[in-house]
């Protein structure tokens, strides 16, 4: 098989080998391997790989963009899912008056927050995310 090794590719189109696992694992390239495993890129991988990066230039994107677009043309529940929360507009939840609706949001991301903070460890809850009163401010600036 005729080819460059991975450490060769990233010397002659500037990606890393890292980054380059990356591309492939992403699904955006495709590499055969040796026998033994190693990937192998081809004259038709090199130039995925110079196109990718014109592609990134010229719409001024990521490369993990690209790699979001491959997996949800490649999901279709994904795709739906997205296209519902897209189409969707905020809706006050049933029995909260529109005065209490900002603290009621806030009190629901609190409690799943709560649920599990990687932070402070498994089943500790998460530090409360509510500011300060005026008065605990000044006493604590006292």
């Amino acid at each position: 098989m005729e080819g460059l090794t991975i450490n060769e590719a990233a010397t002659t189109t500037g990606w890393s080998p890292r980054m380059l696992r990356y591309i492939e694992n992403a699904g955006l390239i495709d590499l055969p391997r040796t026998d033994s495993g190693y990937r192998i890129f081809g004259p038709g991988q090199l130039q995925r790989l110079r196109t990718l990066r014109e592609l990134l230039a010229r719409f001024d994107c990521a490369l993990s963009d690209v790699a979001f677009a491959r997996r949800l043309s490649a999901d279709p529940e994904l795709r739906a899912h997205l296209d519902r929360w897209f189409a969707e507009r905020p809706q006050r939840p049933e029995g909260v008056d529109s005065g209490d609706w900002l603290s009621w949001e806030q009190d629901k991301h609190e409690r799943l927050l709560a649920l599990e903070d990687p932070r402070s460890g498994a089943g500790r809850p998460a530090p409360s995310r509510t500011p300060p009163s005026s008065t605990h401010t000044e006493n604590a600036v006292a």
